[in-house]
């Protein structure tokens, strides 16, 4: 599978900002690690997808946002996080619910999503001081969701078309987005036209599946720009040793009871799933130096 990208350019005079985001194996780890329902996946593969975007506008790779949309809908919070380097994680509360399908029979992601509730983006630039960001839901199918956050939070409208297609043994055939934002100063054509050009993609994900990135580029009459493509990979931030320092910060006297009681300790990421076990020879070697060292 090809790996996941955004590319971005300019339009119109330079009056908008194009982005296009492939995020198809992106949505692939994320239903391999976490064992995503088809819904569960369309709703994750959106919010990853925004995320990305958002990623994509921070100016370090140390640089860090996180998202939460909480809509109380049937799959309990939906969080993803990811940095400046475009390396994305995330999971949901319930990722084996199935609803009933739309009356349109498509999947019914404002059901699991909900829409009595907020997006919350926390954004990080390591200054101290992060920028906390937050709007109500609207319909609970994320891209309209998405735009009023941006519109309400980040005074930047945006049209934005996001769509995840799932094949019926759940496997990605395709996951992507497109985001149309006006530079500062477009006039009210520029706007006119990207609320106009953004109803062209009501079926991204079909789009995306089978043309790639490379098919909506060309809508616009331009080459895909290669200068401006950006990998996007599901990394996570744990790590064993991470996992360790953990373990180590139970203290001594707790990490041996809860050793007593399960024969091992075992440390869970929920981002990734992966799952961190630590036997009784590896916890006493932890403590028995009296201070473990992280790399």
């Amino acid at each position: 599978m090809q790996k996941s990208m955004i590319a971005r350019q300019l339009i119109w005079d330079g009056t908008v900002s194009l982005a296009v985001l492939d995020t198809t194996a992106l949505v692939a780890e994320a239903i391999s690690r976490h064992g995503l329902s088809a819904l569960a996946a369309a709703a994750l593969g959106r919010t990853l997808t925004a995320t990305a975007y958002l990623c994509s506008w921070l100016k370090e790779e140390g640089s860090v946002i996180s998202v939460t949309v909480d809509g109380h809908g049937a799959g309990g919070k939906i969080r993803t996080a990811g940095d400046g380097a475009l390396n994305l994680r995330g999971f949901v509360d319930h990722p084996d619910v199935v609803l009933p399908p739309r009356a349109d029979g498509k999947l019914d992601v404002g059901g699991f999503t909900g829409r009595d509730g907020t997006i919350t983006v926390v954004r990080d630039d390591g200054e101290g001081i992060p920028f906390v960001g937050t709007s109500p839901l609207r319909s609970g199918e994320l891209g309209d969701d998405f735009s009023a956050y941006f519109l309400i939070s980040e005074q930047r409208p945006t049209a934005i078309a996001l769509g995840v297609r799932i094949a019926t043994d759940g496997s990605c055939l395709g996951a992507g987005g497109v985001f149309l934002q006006p530079m500062p100063g477009a006039d009210e054509e520029a706007f006119s036209r990207t609320e106009a050009a953004i109803g062209r993609y009501r079926e991204i994900s079909r789009r995306i599946a089978e043309e790639g990135a490379e098919g909506i580029f060309s809508d616009f009459g331009l080459p895909f720009p290669e200068e401006t493509a950006r990998e996007i990979r599901f990394r996570c931030r744990c790590s064993r040793e991470r996992a360790a320092a953990a373990v180590f910060a139970m203290g001594k006297a707790e990490a041996l009871a809860l050793l007593k009681e399960e024969g091992a300790i075992r440390v869970h990421c929920h981002d990734c799933n992966t799952t961190y076990e630590f036997t009784r020879r590896e916890v006493e070697h932890l403590f028995g130096g009296g201070g473990h060292g992280e790399k």
